[in-house]
C-alpha cells in the first residue's frame, strides 16, 4: 500500500517531474519543479492554499510518481510531453488541437512542385506559412500554378521523361510539359524561383506583367484571353491585399494575449510571417479561479509550441510570465536558433498586443454561450443519460445496427460516440459469416461476439507484451452500449456478454409505431424520456448514426453485387430455378408464404429443392423475446 507520508520523505531535492494518481490509477495532474522535494511537499500541508481546484485535486490524490531530471529546461519538456499525452483532469488543458497548412516548394527535386502541406518536415523543401486559412492556400496555389505554368503530377523526372504523353495541363497551356522535355532544368527553375519571390511578397513584378499582357491582348483584340489575364490579376491583387505590412524588419513574431472570465479564457494569436500579419486564431481553454494570466499564458506556451513544428523568433504577450527565460530557452532549441519573449510597452507592438487582447475579450463573449451549449449537447447530454440509467462512469458508449434487404448481404455496423461526439476512428463494419437470411437476432449475436471476442484477444496480447491498452477500438471497451431495438436486442446483447464473462450496461433504444425514438430499455423495464432534453436528441442522434453507418456499408456492397439474390444462398437453388420462382412468385415475401407442396409445383423444382427453399425462410431465430 502507497503511504503517502512516508514517500513524501523519501523525495530528492532535485529538478523533475511529478504525477498524481487517483484511486482508479488514472493519471489526474502533473507538473515540474525545480525541487521536487518542496513542491509535492506544499501540496499535503493544511496551510498550503493553491484555491478550489487544487484543493480538490489533492484530496483526490492515492498515489504519486516523479522523474527525475538534470535541469528545470529538461523537466519542462517533460512535463509538456507527459501533459499532452495524457490530459490530465486537473491540469489546465487547451480544448483545441489544430494544425496549421503550410506551401512546400519541393526543392529537392529536379522540377519542383507547390503543394499543400499540414506538416514542416526536415527535408529539401521550401515551406511558407503557416497560413490559418486552408482554402486561402490552396486558391494560392492554383493561382502559382497558372501563373508559372508549374507542373502539378507526380512523376519522377527526370527519369520518366517522354514515356507517357503530356498531360491536360499542357494542351490549355497550364503545364510547360516537363514530362517531355519541351523545357529544361534551368528555364523551370527560374519559374520556381519567380514562384517563390511571390510567396514571399514580392508582388509587383507580377502584376505589371499581367497588366502589360491584357492591354496588349485587348488592343491586338483578343478579348478572351485579355479576360483571362484580368482575372489573374485580380486574384494576385486580392492575395496582395490579405498580407498586411505590420513593420519592416521583415522577422517572424506571435502577438499573444488573453481575455479570462474567472471559468474560461480565451488566447488570441496574432500570425506575422515575415513582416507580415498572415492570419490570427484563438484558442479555448478551461481555467480555476486562481489561475492568473501570468499562469495560463505560460501553460498556453508550453502546450501550444510543444505540437507545433514552426517557432517564431519572437513572441510579444501582454504581460510578464514567471517562466520566461527557461520557456525561451526550450524554445530555441526546438527552433535552432535564439527565440525571444518578450512584453512590448509601447509603440506599434505595443498596440499589436492591445489589438490581440480586445478581440480575445470579444471571442470570449461570444462564444461563451455558444461553447456551453455544444458541452449540454454532448458532455451534459451523456451526464443525463448517465443519471438515468444510474451509471456514474459514462464517457465511451457503443451502438450496433444491422441492414439487409430480405436477408441478402447482412452486415453489422459498430459505432462509437466518447465524450457525447462520435469517433469515427473507432467505427467498425461486420459482413456476417455464420448467418444467412434475415435473421437480426442471429446476426446481432455473431457481430458482439466477434467484437467482443477480438476485444479480449487484443487485450490479453497487450498485456502479455506489458503495452499501453488504452488506445484501439476494438481493445477498449465501452461503458455503455446502445442497441437498435427493445427487449429482444438487449437480450442477445447480454446473452453475449454472460458467455463471454463480460459485465457491461446495456440498453435498448425503443422506437414507436411511428419509427421515431421514444425511450430506453435498461432493466427489463422501459424508461420514458423527456423528448426536450439534450439526453433524448443524443440518443436520437446515436441511433441514427448507428442506421445510416450500416445502411451505407450495406449499399456498398449491393453496387458490388447487385446480381446477388437471396435465393443464391439457398443449396440447390441456382440461376434456372431462381428466375422460375421469382417469375412465379413476384417476391420474397410471396415466396416465404409459400408451404412445400406449392414450391414443389413448379416445373424446375423438385420435393428437394422446395423442401431447401421453405427452411430456408423458416430457420428458427435467437431467442429473444
Amino acid at each position: 500500500m502507497f503511504d503517502i507520508q512516508e514517500e513524501l520523505k523519501k523525495l530528492p531535492q532535485k529538478p523533475g517531474v511529478y504525477i498524481m494518481h487517483d484511486a482508479k490509477d488514472a493519471i489526474i495532474y502533473i507538473g515540474k519543479a525545480v525541487s521536487l522535494r518542496n513542491r509535492v511537499r506544499q501540496y499535503f500541508r493544511p496551510s498550503h492554499n493553491e484555491g478550489l481546484k487544487k484543493e480538490q485535486m489533492v484530496k483526490q490524490i492515492e498515489r504519486f510518481e516523479y522523474i527525475i531530471t538534470d535541469s528545470e529546461l529538461e523537466a519542462l519538456i517533460l512535463e509538456c510531453n507527459l501533459i499532452k499525452e495524457h490530459r490530465p483532469k486537473y491540469n489546465t488543458m487547451l480544448r483545441d488541437d489544430k494544425t496549421y497548412p503550410y506551401i512546400r516548394v519541393t526543392l529537392g527535386e529536379a522540377f519542383p512542385r507547390v503543394l499543400f502541406s499540414r506538416q514542416m518536415k526536415k527535408d529539401k523543401s521550401r515551406y511558407f506559412g503557416p497560413y490559418t486559412s486552408a482554402g486561402a492556400v490552396k486558391d494560392t496555389i492554383e493561382l502559382i500554378e497558372k501563373l508559372y505554368s508549374l507542373r502539378t503530377c507526380n512523376r519522377s523526372l527526370p527519369k520518366d521523361i517522354g514515356r507517357e504523353r503530356p498531360c491536360l495541363n499542357y494542351h490549355i497551356h497550364q503545364c510547360m510539359a516537363p514530362c517531355q522535355g519541351y523545357i529544361s532544368q534551368e528555364e523551370y527553375r527560374q519559374k520556381i524561383n519567380q514562384a517563390i519571390e511571390f510567396l514571399n511578397g514580392n508582388y509587383q513584378p507580377v502584376l505589371k506583367e499581367l497588366e502589360d499582357k491584357m492591354l496588349s491582348a485587348s488592343e491586338n483584340l483578343y478579348f478572351e484571353k485579355a479576360a483571362e489575364y484580368r482575372e489573374l490579376l485580380k486574384a494576385v491583387k486580392q492575395i496582395a491585399q490579405k498580407q498586411k505590412i505590420t513593420n519592416s524588419d521583415g522577422e517572424d513574431k506571435d502577438i499573444i494575449a488573453m481575455a479570462s472570465d474567472g471559468e474560461d479564457a480565451v488566447v488570441q494569436v496574432f500570425f506575422i510571417r515575415d513582416g507580415k500579419l498572415i492570419g490570427r486564431d484563438h484558442f479555448h481553454i478551461s481555467v480555476g479561479s486562481e489561475d492568473t494570466r501570468p499562469q495560463v499564458l505560460a501553460t498556453f506556451l508550453k502546450q501550444f509550441y510543444a505540437g507545433t513544428p514552426f517557432i517564431p523568433r519572437e513572441l510579444m504577450l501582454q504581460e510578464e510570465i514567471e517562466e520566461a527565460d527557461v520557456i525561451a530557452e526550450w524554445l530555441g532549441r526546438k527552433r535552432g536558433q535564439k527565440v525571444y519573449i518578450r512584453v512590448p510597452k509601447k509603440g506599434t507592438k505595443e498596440k499589436l498586443v492591445e489589438l490581440a487582447a480586445q478581440n480575445a475579450g470579444m471571442v470570449l463573449s461570444q462564444d461563451k454561450e455558444k461553447i456551453k451549449r455544444e458541452e449540454g449537447r454532448t458532455i451534459g447530454a451523456l451526464k443525463e443519460i448517465g443519471r438515468l440509467l444510474e451509471l456514474e462512469e459514462l464517457k465511451r458508449v457503443e451502438a450496433y445496427d444491422i441492414s439487409n434487404i430480405s436477408g441478402f448481404e447482412s452486415v453489422g455496423s459498430m459505432i462509437v460516440y466518447e465524450k457525447g461526439k462520435p469517433k469515427r476512428s473507432d467505427y467498425r463494419k461486420f459482413k456476417l459469416r455464420t448467418v444467412t437470411g434475415p435473421d437480426d437476432y442471429g446476426s446481432m449475436y455473431e457481430v458482439l461476439t466477434r467484437r467482443f471476442s477480438h476485444g479480449m484477444k487484443e487485450q490479453e496480447e497487450l498485456k502479455e507484451r506489458d503495452l499501453d491498452q488504452q488506445y484501439g477500438s476494438f481493445t477498449r471497451f465501452p461503458d455503455l452500449i446502445m442497441m437498435d431495438g427493445g427487449k429482444g436486442q438487449v437480450n442477445v446483447a447480454l446473452r453475449v456478454l454472460e458467455e463471454l464473462g463480460l459485465q457491461i450496461p446495456v440498453c435498448g433504444m425503443v422506437k414507436d409505431d411511428n419509427h421515431r425514438t421514444r425511450g430506453l430499455y435498461y432493466h427489463n423495464q422501459e424508461i420514458p424520456i423527456d423528448r426536450r432534453s439534450e439526453g433524448f436528441k443524443l440518443i436520437t442522434r446515436i441511433q441514427d448514426e448507428a442506421h445510416r453507418f450500416a445502411i451505407e456499408f450495406h449499399r456498398s456492397l449491393r453496387s458490388k453485387e447487385q446480381v446477388h439474390s437471396v435465393l443464391d444462398d439457398i443449396p440447390g437453388i441456382g440461376a434456372v430455378r431462381r428466375k422460375a420462382l421469382m417469375k412465379k412468385f413476384l417476391s420474397l415475401d410471396a415466396i416465404r408464404s409459400a408451404d412445400v407442396q406449392t414450391l414443389a409445383e413448379l416445373p424446375s423444382m423438385n420435393e428437394q429443392a422446395a423442401k431447401a427453399v421453405y427452411e430456408f425462410f423458416h430457420r428458427p431465430s435467437v431467442e429473444g423475446e
